[in-house]
């Protein structure tokens, strides 16, 4: 599905005047806990990409080749990879952290991508998450599901409507509490397989 999510430099637009409004502090929280070698799921057009520690292993995923190349423009010795979070071409127990940063409200199938995350993560990993979620205020949440269909047309398939931090914990992850952290419809938060 085609929409803003698959138009760089207009997405790399919409991200410079959110980070403006404070996601800059949310990426780089999410990043900064990155340890090992890690995947950037999810790393559309490499906006986290050059906030990662010097000397940290990562590969940063899409499946959008477009942002791909954006990606490589940010960050040129970077290690790309294409493909969908349902669909991981690695190893199991591969990565010590999976990084993904607003990227589970497009994700096709939100299970299998959690599935998968879980099959690559080296025992003791850890997933960091930063996601925008379903509202807990009843009335914002209904107006989500109304605007849902449309958003997803127009974006190319973001659900502003997911309970997110649900999934996560019904695919097997237990979330750090001390990590948690909500304003308004953003969650940021660490989250570990349960043995």
């Amino acid at each position: 599905m085609r929409g803003v999510e698959n138009i760089p430099w207009l997405y790399d637009a919409i991200c410079w005047w959110a980070e403006r409004g404070g996601l800059d502090r949310w990426r780089r929280w999410l990043t900064a806990g990155a340890r090992g070698r890690t995947l950037d799921l999810g790393c559309g057009t490499g906006r986290n990409l050059p906030l990662y520690a010097p000397g940290l292993r990562v590969i940063g995923v899409d499946p959008e080749w477009r942002a791909l190349g954006r990606a490589r423009q940010r960050a040129p010795a970077a290690s790309l990879v294409q493909a969908r979070a349902e669909a991981l071409p690695f190893r199991a127990a591969s990565f010590t952290t999976v990084v993904s940063g607003l990227v589970f409200c497009s994700v096709g199938d939100p299970c299998r991508g959690l599935a998968e995350i879980t099959r690559v993560l080296a025992p003791g990993g850890a997933l960091r998450m930063l996601e925008h979620v379903r509202s807990t205020i009843p009335w914002r949440a209904r107006m989500q599901d109304r605007l849902q269909p449309a958003w997803t047309w127009f974006s190319g398939g973001c659900h502003p409507n997911r309970d997110t931090e649900r999934t996560v914990t019904e695919a097997g992850f237990a979330i750090v509490a001390d990590t948690h952290r909500a304003t308004g419809n953003m969650r940021r938060f660490e989250a570990r397989p349960v043995a």
